[in-house]
């Protein structure tokens, strides 16, 4: 019955049964992927850099106005209507536009073009640039570089997720290494405490001396200030991680220590790749090409701004309706077309700005150069550093069990009187350092993996999608 109950209210309850299974990096990472408070905010900027982009597409918006004039007083009684809307080109700095007009009254002779006939005119045109403006103008750039901006953000965005993941899995196995130091810590004590009561009884009878009660108690001593000192530290890694393991409100989580990993399989880390990424894949070497990409934008229309301006245009008019007050020369077709020609003759403003460009791009192209370097030099350090960690962990697997063998050998000589008592602590204090050192050997693995990944920019292995 009580089993029956314990299931139904494990069914009923997932949250308590979830709460006791051994905590995955897998889960860290994907809790501190959706909710760190810095990847948050970084998405966030992300988005304001699309505002950004949105604001700078509305230079080529269409616009619509309505003008109207009427004569309250005077001799004349004429009044006005315009209206005029206007659209500007996405591949010339030009722009083309329609309108409509009506006129009712009578206009002085130096007003003569406000008339139109009975149902007003329609118009047409567009003006193209030819010279100045053709390629590139201010809006087009300004939207260019805006629509980088968002590439910028997206790419800072990836390198704050990558680095509070890389954070989180040093977090991760920092609390899981120092609950394998308790547990060692642990079973040393254990092992005290067991034969303290097999001490007494021997004491009791007069097999042993009393001193020897005596010094397995301060061995016992020593043995539970390793133990608190242990509980202090996976108190302080527990605390640290609640930074990355959040609810699904984004609350910080307090990892108790039951449910830490039975044993060191835990400490794997990431799983290195196969082949290590070139430095184009680093987010940060993409934002210094994409600021070089802005940078030429701002180059050549500093350039435009130094050539001369040509302009064409083009206009189409035709009155409707019955012939109004202007007289009957509304009513035919209107074509027009014109021409403006300007040269620049100083223009400092732009051979500033042309200047500027030119050692802007000069500085990025250096510092993308010099850190195509550094993320090489980099990543082939830290591989040779994981060559050398996973050598120090075989290293470090082969004296713990050979000092766990001697220990084990040198308690038995003991238990059967042929032993030391400070030869079987001595024993028991070196197999438990040497189970340290694997800890710590594959704890180091563990973290030469994750900076293998954070600088390869290995989205996947840090569990941030593809």
């Amino acid at each position: 019955m009580m089993r029956c109950l314990l299931a139904l209210l494990l069914a009923l309850c997932p949250g308590i049964a979830r709460a006791q299974e051994p905590l995955t990096l897998d889960e860290v990472l994907q809790s501190s992927a959706r909710s760190a408070p810095q990847i948050v905010e970084a998405l966030a900027r992300v988005r304001q850099a699309e505002g950004r982009s949105l604001s700078a597409e509305g230079a080529f918006d269409t616009v619509f106005d309505v003008e109207g004039r009427s004569r309250v007083a005077g001799y004349y009684d004429g009044s006005v209507v315009e209206s005029r809307a206007t659209r500007p080109l996405t591949g010339n700095g030009g722009y083309v536009y329609g309108g409509y007009r009506a006129s009712r009254g009578t206009f002085p002779v130096y007003e003569d073009q406000a008339y139109t006939n009975r149902l007003g005119e329609a118009k047409v045109g567009a003006l193209f640039a030819l010279l100045r403006d053709r390629v590139v103008d201010e809006r087009r750039t300004r939207r260019s570089v805006a629509g980088a901006d968002i590439d910028v953000a997206r790419f800072e965005a990836e390198m704050v997720a990558i680095g509070v993941q890389r954070r989180a899995i040093d977090a991760y196995q920092n609390w899981v290494a120092a609950g394998l130091r308790l547990r060692a810590y642990r079973d040393l004590l254990d092992l005290a405490e067991r034969r303290r009561g097999a001490f007494r009884r021997l004491v009791t009878l007069g097999a042993r001396p009393e001193i020897l009660l005596t010094e397995n108690d301060q061995n016992l001593v020593r043995r539970r200030a390793l133990v608190v000192r242990a509980e202090q530290d996976i108190a302080s890694a527990a605390n640290t991680l609640s930074l990355y393991l959040r609810d699904d409100a984004g609350a910080p989580l307090l990892v108790s220590d039951a449910r830490l990993p039975e044993d060191a399989a835990a400490l794997a880390g990431v799983p290195v790749a196969t082949k290590v990424a070139a430095a184009v894949a680093r987010p940060d070497y993409r934002t210094i090409l994409t600021r070089i990409d802005q940078a030429t934008a701002r180059l050549m229309l500093a350039q435009n701004d130094l050539a001369p301006r040509l302009d064409l245009r083009g206009e189409l008019g035709k009155d409707i309706g019955a012939v109004g007050l202007g007289g009957a020369s509304r009513t035919p077709l209107d074509a027009a077309i014109g021409f403006r020609f300007s040269v620049p003759l100083q223009n400092r403003a732009a051979k500033g700005r042309l200047a500027e460009a030119r050692a802007e791009i000069d500085a990025l192209a250096q510092r993308s150069r010099f850190l195509r370097d550094q993320i090489a030099i980099e990543v082939e350090a830290i591989v040779i550093a994981v060559g050398a960690t996973e050598r120090l962990a075989v290293i470090a697997e082969e004296e713990r069990n050979l000092a766990d063998r001697l220990a084990a050998a040198e308690r038995r000589r003991f238990e059967l009187g042929s032993g030391d008592f400070f030869l079987v602590n001595q024993r028991e204090e070196t197999a438990t350092d040497a189970r340290l050192r694997l800890v710590d050997a594959l704890a180091r693995i563990a973290a030469a993996r994750a900076e293998l990944a954070a600088a390869t920019a290995d989205r996947v292995a840090l569990r941030l999608g593809n």
